[in-house]
């Protein structure tokens, strides 16, 4: 099955089913850097609460996940 990914204001995180998602809860989600955002990754069909947002493939996720937005280049 074909794992899907939709990004989303992290405020929506609490209408979030994580039954439908890939990651258990809120905490173990993918969040921008500067945790205004959340990466909601589910497999099939895009669940209820997601209708309507953007929906990316692995290669679309991925280039935008390698941006400034989600990725530092700082060394720690």
């Amino acid at each position: 099955m074909m794992r899907n990914y939709v990004i989303t204001d992290i405020s929506e995180a609490t209408s979030f089913d994580f039954d439908q998602l890939v990651d258990i809860d809120e905490l173990s989600s993918r969040k921008s850097l500067d945790g205004s955002k959340i990466l909601a990754r589910y497999e099939g069909t895009q669940p209820f609460f997601l209708l309507g947002k953007t929906e990316y493939n692995q290669e679309e996720i991925l280039s935008i996940l390698s941006g400034p937005e989600w990725t530092s280049d700082k060394i720690i």
